[in-house]
Formats: C-alpha cells, structure tokens, sequence
C-alpha cells in the first residue's frame, strides 16, 4: 500500500501518488510529501525588541574577550525568547543558532560545524528550530543522542513538529567540569547547578558530593547564574570554556561517569542540500507502518536485502493517535502502541539501492518522510 508521504525530490525518488497530502515545494522541486494531520510547525508571534539585542557573538570574539566578558556578563548575548522569532535577519555571515548561554556545549558543536558562524543563543530548542523557520538564522544545532544517556526523545518528537532539513551532523566529545567562583573550595559548596542531562552523565562522580542538586535551563547557563549572583556556597557542572567566559575556577575536570563521552548534534536548515556519492552520506526517514504480523521485520529488511547498513533505530509513540484497538476473535479487543520509527541509513538519496528501499518501504508505510540527507562526520 502507498505511503502518505516520501520527499521525492531528493536523490530522485519516483513520485508516488499519495492518498491525502500536502505538498511543500523546495529549490530542488518537491521536497516531500506530508499528511495533514501530522503536526504542524506554524504558531504566530508577538512583535519582539530590536533584532541587534539578539546578535550573537563571533567564534574568534568570545576567544579574544572571554576574561573581559567574565567580568561584566551583561556584554553576552542573551538568549533568545519564543517572542523574539517575528523578524528576519539580513547578516552576510552564517548565522547558527543553539539551546542555552554563551559556551553550551550546543554552542561548541555549532562552532565546531561552522568555526566562523555567528553563534545566536536561544532560551530553548524550539526556538531555535523557529528562528531558523523564520530567518532569523540561517542553522541549528540540536543535541539527539549521547552516548551515556542515549537518545533525547524530546528532540525527535521536534524534528516532526519543524518543517526543516537535516544538513550535517556533529559529534562533539563532552567534558564535564565543576565550576566555582575563585577562592571556593570544595566543601564550601552546598549547592550544585547544572542541566539534568548533565547531572545524569556523571551519576557516579556527584553521587560523592554532600551537596544539593539543582536543576537549571543549561549548564552555562547555570555557571553565568554563579558569576553574577557571587554565590560561594555554589558550583555548577559545565564545559572549561563556560568557567573561562564567566570568571570561574575548574575544582574538578572529567566528572562524567566514562571518559569517552560523546553528543551527536544534527544541524537544520530551511533547504535540503544536494545528495552526492563523492563522500560518505547518510539519510534518515521518519515512519509509521501498517497493521499485520512482521511488518517492522519487512520494513527493516528493505535496507538489509540491498546491503545498506542502519546506523540507528529509534520509535516514539504516535502523539497524534497514541493508541490502536485491535478485535480478536478468541480473545476479545487488545489495545496497543502505534509508533513512529526513525532511522538512519547509510546511503545517499543519489544512489539507486536507496531510492528503490524508500520506494519499497512505501509497501508497508502509513506515513514517510525524509528529514534529511547530508553528509557522514568523518574522524580526522
């Protein structure tokens, strides 16, 4: 049976008569395909403060200026509210925005994408996702897994609710400091602030702290709290770079629970970019499946039988219509989960073999969509 949707003017993928859709037209023809009761991205928004309040800082700039910064955090850019996404921006320079303060851990992977970007912070991941749909930025960057605490299901149900591309990935290795201010020692702290995330990926090492935990909106944002307030009786867990801006002392370095610890960020964009087969490429589909025994075997095998490796698997339930009845004859109606599955294969839409597995996978699918083609991150 016919899917809903497949972004078929990627990669050339052959159109595919859906049976109720919506079509959204990109620089590079259709771009896909989608349901109309899936969710929808467009809110409206209030007229906001001037755009300059909003610029971000230069990569080379908060480098050159961070011991200055650190003395007066007013000169930082402040993140951007839900309010703030009602004006475009017409900067020459790549603009790319991330969730939290000046020197997150987001900010370092956009840095590290695009070294000389004007890196916008913004308060939370869904404006960031907006100011890109809006032009206010040209990118983002959005944290979707760690390899630690897995994957941030928050943000994938995101990918579904924007209507933006994935264009490149970064894989950004994260190393946690406690931060105080200069002369605090360790017990003198009573309080420990940073971002759940963080506190999850080093368990152990805090475990050994008599001091409370608080949970705050980023972990420099919780360590930019510090500086300003003059709290001594404080720490916050949070990257060098972040004790550097704000004017704090490293106590401790590499608290996460295993050295090696790493968070895969995907970059959006309003555009796809063009597949090509020179480099590595990987794409990744956002699906549900029809009803009946060995479906997700049958979807999944679709990559197997033309040797295209899956380098990940993920499902969240279907927010929409969560849950399926289903009549048995023997047994009486069994209720379950309908789920959306997301994966990523390693293959370029500009190849055959994944053209023709989208293709079969429409035979099983109620839904399909592409979020995106770009580029595998390799090591250097």
């Amino acid at each position: 049976m016919a899917s809903q949707a497949i972004g078929n003017g990627v990669g050339g993928v052959s159109p595919i008569t859906p049976r109720s859709s919506l079509l959204r037209k990109s620089s590079l023809g259709t771009s896909m395909v989608e349901r109309k009761d899936e969710p929808d991205s467009s809110s409206s928004f209030s007229n906001s403060n001037s755009q300059e309040q909003f610029k971000g800082l230069r990569s080379g700039d908060l480098e050159k200026n961070a011991r200055a910064l650190s003395r007066d955090c007013s000169s930082l850019p402040k993140p951007l509210s839900i309010m703030d996404c009602s004006t475009s921006s017409d900067a020459s320079d790549i603009r790319v925005a991330f969730q939290g303060s000046p020197g997150a851990f987001s900010e370092a992977a956009a840095l590290k994408a695009y070294p000389y970007c004007v890196s916008v912070p913004c308060e939370h991941f869904e404006v960031a996702l907006k100011a890109v749909e809006v032009w206010h930025v040209d990118k983002a960057v959005l944290p979707i897994e760690n390899t630690l605490i897995g994957s941030i299901h928050r943000n994938y149900d995101l990918l579904l609710s924007h209507r933006l591309h994935i264009v490149g990935e970064v894989q950004l290795a994260v190393d946690l400091c406690l931060l105080a201010l200069p002369g605090v020692q360790m017990e003198d702290i009573q309080r420990v602030f940073s971002h759940p995330l963080a506190f999850w990926q080093c368990e152990s090492a805090i475990s050994d702290f008599k001091a409370i935990k608080v949970s705050f909106e980023d972990t420099a944002g919780a360590a930019q709290l510090i500086a300003e307030k003059g709290m001594k009786d404080a720490g916050a867990i949070a990257s060098a770079r972040a004790g550097d801006l704000y004017g704090l002392n490293i106590l401790q370095n590499k608290l996460q629970d295993e050295e090696i610890n790493i968070t895969r960020f995907l970059v959006l964009a309003r555009e796809p970019i063009l597949p090509k087969t020179d480099r590595p490429f990987k794409t990744s589909v956002v699906f549900t499946l029809e009803e009946g025994p060995g479906v997700l075997f049958k979807a999944l095998a679709v990559f197997a039988l033309r040797n295209i490796r899956l380098s990940k698997v993920e499902s969240r339930p279907l927010r929409t219509n969560p849950l399926r009845l289903v009549d048995d004859l023997n047994h009486g109606t069994t209720m379950y989960f309908d789920y959306l599955f997301y994966i990523d294969f390693e293959a370029s839409m500009a190849e055959t073999r994944a053209q023709n597995a989208l293709s079969h996978l429409q035979e099983f699918s109620k839904f399909l969509r592409v979020l995106g083609c770009y580029p595998i991150e390799l090591l250097s």
